[in-house]
């Protein structure tokens, strides 16, 4: 399936989301640290209600052990200051979707990472900021499963 990556994310209820998204599709879910917030944190498993024992949930201590343990072949970065749309990608199974932190999204420097591969954005109308980090993941991977058949789907 596919594997969502928060880099650095700060809302612990935005990576409970994250953690019921991955468990109810069969992503994987990875952390890049540092965590705004402990795993432990009470706002997380409430998002997360009963679902953390069902979701592939893998926190790094930084993005290069994060691309050494993947070693992704494509990593699609989602940022507002992208030109293609996410419904543009032909997703595969294995890509990485990669998001940024909920108040400035991914910094230039990951964005110049080797390993991203394209950068993406999802629409909106002019004049706003940006999704909700979880919201903009249930997104892209919904597309990106849609395209592949709802494999594994009832």
């Amino acid at each position: 399936m596919f594997r969502i990556m928060f880099y650095q994310p700060c809302i612990p209820p935005n990576t409970g989301n994250a953690i019921r998204l991955a468990a109810n599709t069969g992503c994987e879910l990875h952390l890049i640290e540092p965590l705004g917030f402990s795993m432990s944190d009470a706002q997380v498993k409430r998002a997360g209600l009963d679902y953390h024992e069902m979701a592939n949930v893998t926190v790094h201590p930084n993005l290069v052990t994060a691309w050494t343990t993947l070693k992704p072949e494509r990593v699609f970065a989602f940022t507002a200051h992208a030109e293609r749309y996410h419904t543009d990608v032909d997703y595969r199974p294995g890509d990485v979707l990669l998001f940024g932190p909920e108040p400035t999204g991914l910094p230039d420097e990951v964005l110049a990472e080797p390993e991203v591969t394209d950068r993406v954005r999802i629409p909106m109308l002019a004049g706003r900021r940006s999704h909700n980090l979880a919201n903009a993941a249930s997104i892209v991977v919904y597309e990106a499963w849609r395209q592949n058949g709802f494999a594994g789907a009832v």
